[in-house]
């Protein structure tokens, strides 16, 4: 028999577990439960860049001039006829200068139509010696029809001779950034000294399009007739991809079969070289391989719009407390598809700003890269003049600033255009 002791003990117990099982928390709400983590899904990955069989080859970008894929892409190869974008470049330049005109009457002499027509094996436009043919005609001809005879015509006409018209071509070349090219005639006939590269056709093709797009307007025409004779224009993806206006083709036996080619898609056009092909097919075959791949894993963006303040850091000693700060240029970048949110932009800027200022001035840096590799580079520009203050606020700024830092006065900026 249970003493009164151990019933009370019991009664306790009893009572203390009943306490505990009402006591038990309540489960959380849904909203406070931890969401699972689900992981970012990764980039789409990009297949390796196709193999070409060709000397040397490029894909650039119009908008930015990125290269985006090359082989060999420095390497000296002779141009043959694509040599003749560069003639049609020069052309464009001297009728825009007013020296020349679309309606003058050249006189084909006997250089013309023998060097570059009846004489030899190459493509002509079947000019007629010592004939009177439109400038107009003739740069449809050469574009068109790829004539030699054309080109030699306008050379002459332009300059006065193809060794001087060559002269101009060098000139215009180094003007627009190809670094290692070098011309001797307006043709592209073979000749040790006249050389490119597949990277300078890129550069050359680029600047012809933005420079003169009403020139550029004729590459795409398929057929050109003169003197009762129709030719088709020698650059196939013409017919075969509807993205693709230009621009030209080149073959000599040394030379191998060329093509510089160019296609917009949307708001992205790229350019496409190619170098040095076995066959008419595959110089074709390589460059749509070049632009399919380009159009489908590059993605070109603007990042930071002309004008438009990226920074507005504190000035000393000027009327004004702050500078802004950007870009003269919009600033376009193209990258692998799916990776704008792994670019990194930094800007290197003075540790201080010292007026005067004056609007286009230099005074820092802006680069963007993705991986660890530098896309773009471009200057940080003062947007506004930015006046010197009074006497009494150069001369506190200036205690200010001996305080502020250790070094002597803060170096100035460059002055604009580097002067």
């Amino acid at each position: 028999m249970l003493n009164k002791f151990a019933c009370a003990s019991l009664l306790a117990a009893s009572f203390l577990a009943s306490v505990a099982i009402a006591q038990t928390p309540e489960l959380p709400t849904p909203s406070a439960v931890p969401k699972p983590v689900i992981p970012t899904a990764a980039a789409a990955p990009t297949p390796p860049p196709p193999t070409l069989k060709a000397k040397s080859w490029v894909l650039m970008d119009f908008a930015t001039g990125q290269v985006l894929l090359d082989g060999n892409a420095e390497q000296r190869v002779e141009p043959a006829s694509i040599t003749k974008i560069m003639t049609s470049y020069v052309v464009s330049a001297e009728l825009a200068h007013g020296k020349i005109h679309l309606e003058d009457a050249v006189r084909i002499s006997e250089n013309a139509w023998r060097s570059g027509g009846a004489g030899t094996d190459g493509s002509t436009s079947f000019l007629e010696l010592n004939s009177e043919v439109p400038l107009k005609q003739l740069l449809y001809g050469m574009i068109i029809q790829s004539g030699n005879d054309a080109a030699i015509a306008l050379a002459e006409h332009t300059a006065g001779s193809e060794p001087l018209f060559a002269d101009l071509m060098n000139q215009y070349a180094a003007q627009i950034g190809m670094t290692d090219t070098h011309y001797v005639d307006a043709s592209g006939l073979p000749n040790e000294n006249h050389y490119t590269t597949a990277r300078d056709i890129a550069v050359l093709s680029r600047a012809l399009i933005r420079d003169f797009p009403a020139e550029y307007d004729i590459y795409k025409i398929k057929e050109f007739e003169w003197n009762g004779i129709t030719q088709h224009n020698r650059n196939t993806l013409l017919w075969r991809d509807s993205s693709v206006d230009g621009i030209k083709t080149g073959h000599t036996s040394s030379a191998g079969y060329c093509l510089a080619t160019s296609a917009k898609r949307g708001d992205q056009r790229l350019i496409a070289v190619v170098m040095g092909a076995d066959s008419e097919k595959s110089r074709a075959d390589a460059n749509q391989e070049l632009l399919s791949y380009g159009f489908r894993f590059f993605e070109s963006h603007r990042l930071y719009e002309a004008s438009k303040p990226l920074a507005n850091p504190e000035l000393w000693k000027g009327e004004a407390d702050t500078a802004d700060l950007g870009v003269g240029e919009d600033v376009m970048v193209t990258l692998p598809r799916g990776r704008y949110a792994d670019l990194k932009a930094t800007m290197d800027l003075p540790k201080y700003l010292v007026a005067p200022l004056q609007k286009g001035q230099q005074v820092g840096s802006l680069k963007v890269q993705l991986d660890g590799k530098t896309l773009v580079e471009r200057p940080i520009v003062v947007l506004a003049d930015v006046a010197e203050g009074g006497f009494f606020k150069r001369m506190s700024d200036g205690v200010m600033l001996w305080f502020k830092s250790d070094d002597a006065a803060p170096a100035a900026a460059p002055a604009p255009n580097g002067q």
